[in-house]
Formats: structure tokens, C-alpha cells, sequence
């Protein structure tokens, strides 16, 4: 299992970066943890944000069915990877 450090928005000397990890941060979306180690790599946060934002924006997908889609993929993991435990 990979160990990657989380960054903190001290740590992040990306603007945007850092403004993207401190809004996860104060509203839990999306997971900070993720934006925290997604900081490493501006190019790959960058990349994510803008996608995610842009379907949330302009995507073809109701709020609900999104949210019933996130559920089936965090449940289908445990089949793909042998997860066992991993639930939504």
C-alpha cells in the first residue's frame, strides 16, 4: 500500500491550488484528503478540479443518479481489487 503524505495548504505553493485544497477543507467536498494528495502534482489537481467542476456544472447526469453512480463504483471496488470491507 502506498504512503503518500498529505499537504497542507502551507505546504502548497500553487494560488489555485491552495484555494481548491481550502475549500475541500472547509466544506468536506470534495474529500480533502484527496485534494491534499492530489497538491503534490499542481498539474493533476488542476486537471481533476476542472474536470470534476465542469460535470458538475455541465453534465448530462441528475445530482441523484451521480450520487447512485459514486455508490456502485465504492461497492464495485471490492470486486475489482479484492477490497473486502470497502463500503460506500
Amino acid at each position: 500500500m502506498a504512503r503518500i503524505s498529505y499537504l497542507g495548504p502551507d505546504q502548497i505553493s500553487d494560488p489555485q491550488c491552495r484555494k481548491w485544497l481550502e475549500q475541500a477543507m472547509e466544506s468536506g467536498w470534495p474529500g480533502p484528503e484527496n485534494q491534499a494528495i492530489r497538491a503534490h502534482n499542481p498539474v493533476t489537481m488542476r486537471s481533476s478540479t476542472m474536470f470534476r467542476e465542469d460535470l458538475k456544472q455541465n453534465g448530462v447526469l441528475a445530482p441523484e443518479l451521480r450520487e447512485l453512480m459514486r455508490a456502485r463504483i465504492a461497492i464495485s471496488w471490492e470486486d475489482m481489487f479484492g477490497m473486502a470491507g470497502c463500503h460506500y
